[in-house]
């Protein structure tokens, strides 16, 4: 068993939702914790930067009045991603913020800073990176980070080449912390199918995308349902950085998502310009094959542990 800090040691189900660009929400965060998996969102999605304390002030306030209420059945703690580049002017105001409110769990992305896990360690809080290999794995690790997120093949967004089995074998040979994993999960056999390899936690974004929650297009929660994993696209053409977007709203962009250009990685960016491109341009794991409906996170959590337990069933 992985040496589980406090925060994450009681979950009431083996799972993360992923931070989603613009898409997440304190309204989709709150669902998710009280459907029992771990919620979070960007810092960046609030914007400006001062909705930041309103939204934290929200989501700490509503899960507090809720824990109170249930105290036999509390709900999972959430989480805030922080985009650790040079690009976000906004990093050291979001990571004061949460050491204000005292955010349970930090998520950090794209570069890992021994001050931002410090801050986040002052007042208690764990810190998980995510990482698309062996070797960024041990460079989060050696910088204060508690746990890790394997990101996988498949993952929607910015999303790795490495097949889950490689990568949770490689980090399991040296690390027995925490260690979710990303990529094409959207399945209760897929978060049991995690655990066996080796994971703590599963860790899903595309699927809680096709949610009532969500602030998304219906457009593009409808494009989720009415895809697969065919249409998917890996480009680091929109961002600097390869990740994983649905073909059609590239079609639908004036673009051929069989014939895109590469981009310059020196020109990454995840602000301005940037913003207007994850409106238009959707990210998208290939697991959505598994997604037949827009329902409440509530039902698809609930849908998810079902599954889970078939599937456990099944195997005994």
């Amino acid at each position: 068993m992985s040496k589980l800090p406090a925060a994450l040691a009681h979950l009431p189900f083996p799972v993360i939702g992923s931070p989603l660009f613009i898409i997440s929400t304190p309204k989709l965060v709150i669902a998710q914790c009280i459907a029992g998996v771990v919620g979070s969102m960007p810092a960046l999605n609030a914007r400006p930067a001062e909705q930041l304390e309103e939204w934290l002030i929200e989501i700490t306030e509503t899960l507090a009045a809720y824990n109170a209420a249930h105290p036999d059945a509390p709900a999972a703690p959430f989480a805030i991603n922080q985009i650790v580049h040079k690009s976000n002017d906004r990093l050291d105001h979001d990571m004061a913020m949460c050491v204000k409110f005292k955010v349970p769990i930090i998520i950090t992305s794209l570069g890992a800073r021994e001050d931002i896990n410090e801050a986040a360690h002052s007042y208690g809080g764990v810190v998980l990176h995510d990482v698309i290999n062996n070797k960024h794995a041990h460079k989060a690790i050696e910088k204060g980070a508690d746990g890790l997120i394997a990101v996988a093949a498949g993952a929607g967004g910015h999303a790795g080449l490495k097949s889950p089995f490689a990568l949770i074998q490689e980090i399991r040979q040296w690390f027995d912390g925490p260690l979710a994993l990303s990529g094409s999960i959207a399945t209760g056999d897929a978060v049991l199918a995690a655990q066996a390899m080796g994971a703590d936690f599963a860790y899903i974004g595309s699927a809680f995308i096709a949610t009532d929650e969500a602030r998304a297009a219906e457009a593009y929660k409808q494009s989720i349902v009415d895809s697969d994993s065919d249409d998917i696209v890996y480009s680091n053409l929109f961002t600097g950085v390869h990740g994983n977007y649905l073909a059609p709203s590239i079609r639908n962009a004036g673009m051929d998502p069989t014939n895109l250009p590469e981009s310059d990685p020196s020109k990454m960016n995840f602000g301005g310009d940037k913003t207007k491109a994850w409106k238009d341009i959707w990210g998208c794991g290939q697991g959505i094959g598994a997604i037949h409906e827009v329902q409440s996170t509530a039902d698809f959590v609930a849908q998810l542990k079902r599954q889970y337990a078939d599937a456990k069933e099944r195997i005994a």
